[in-house]
């Protein structure tokens, strides 16, 4: 049933694969109405029209809600997105369904207690494509490779390159007296692994492109053990760094800091949360592996393992990744790192 209302509405959207549910609401929280769509830009456009002008909408960011967000916002709409670890608390629900999902985003968002996520732009989620996507190719890739050493290692064959799919390594490769069906299994996948260079060069090629003249990107080349490559990657991940007051915050986002419980009188602080960007984790621990000795991140990471021991190298390696994220954080806003300036006039 339809309710007449003339002030600002707020929707609460259940996003599903193939269909999705909205609730209007007015500011105070009376329920305006139900409308069940099934998934299509145009039915979205159809079902927020009944919501006047620039309502308030807001949906869980879950499987495939690019479309969503962008059809809403070229709708008129102000769009929210919610961040899912914030909105599990609806499990505790005896009766939980589309309806009841969508009408409790809709409350959040207009107490003002919604868990947001942020909604990045078009462009940082075509570069995420790229990067994200060069980097299953990569692991498919190492898949292939993995695969065919695993070959020579059924077969008891000595290997004599320590890249065996470098230039010398792929002439010796070609020379082995490999059996059936081994040998044309080895010959599909060095196949694979060739077309997967090659897609994974094109996707490099095109995402610095897309960053070539932008200041923080180049800022952040000059940081130890950071390439093309995991530049590249650390852009597309951290997206616009200014909505990061601190690099603390950054750090926090990043799910590079300690897990905090406090209750009463007992406080306790665990292991780092892990609850950021996995993609970006990954690229500071590969650039922390690369940095050479005596820059800032290295020297971190060495102070705690003197002071530790070897056994605290994990937690030496996440600090250093810390240092380096604080770096970065002032590369990408101030499109130079004054640290290194100093240092280096210094010198």
């Amino acid at each position: 049933m339809e309710t007449a209302y003339d002030g600002r509405q707020v929707v609460g959207m259940d996003l599903h694969r193939r269909r999705s549910v909205l609730v209007r609401m007015s500011e105070e929280g009376r329920k305006l109405g139900v409308t069940r769509i099934a998934n299509s830009p145009a039915a979205l456009r159809a079902a927020i029209g009944a919501a006047g002008s620039a309502p308030r909408v807001v949906l869980e960011a879950t499987y495939g809600w690019y479309w969503a967000a962008d059809t809403l916002q070229a709708a008129g709409a102000e769009v929210h997105l919610a961040h899912p670890l914030g909105v599990k608390a609806f499990a505790y629900r005896r009766v939980k369904n589309d309806v009841r999902d969508a009408a409790d985003l809709a409350d959040l968002l207009r107490m003002g207690r919604l868990p947001e996520a942020w909604i990045a732009p078009r462009e940082i989620r075509e570069l995420r494509e790229l990067t994200r996507f060069r980097c299953k190719l990569v692991r498919l890739r190492t898949s292939c490779k993995n695969q065919v050493h695993g070959v020579l290692a059924k077969l008891g064959t000595e290997v004599r390159y320590s890249d065996i799919f470098g230039r010398q390594g792929a002439v010796w490769l070609d020379s082995l007296p490999l059996p059936e069906p081994y040998a044309a299994k080895v010959t599909v996948l060095r196949q694979l692994i060739a077309g997967l260079s090659a897609h994974v060069a094109a996707l490099d090629a095109a995402a610095e492109g897309l960053l070539i003249s932008d200041p923080g990107y180049r800022a952040i080349l000059s940081l130890p053990g950071i390439g093309p490559v995991l530049g590249t990657v650390i852009v597309a991940e951290i997206g616009d760094v200014t909505r990061f007051a601190t690099p603390g915050q950054l750090a926090s986002w990043a799910g590079l800091t300690p897990r905090h419980r406090e209750s009463d009188v007992k406080v306790s602080r665990g292991h780092v949360t892990k609850q950021g960007s996995r993609v970006l984790r990954w690229a500071l621990a590969e650039a922390i592996q690369h940095a050479p000795a005596g820059t800032r991140p290295a020297r971190v990471k060495d102070a705690i393992i003197a002071r530790r021991g070897e056994q605290a190298r994990n937690i030496a390696k996440v600090a250093a990744a810390r240092e380096l994220l604080t770096l970065i954080y002032y590369g990408l806003r101030d499109g130079h790192i004054r640290c290194l300036s100093d240092s280096r006039r210094a010198a």
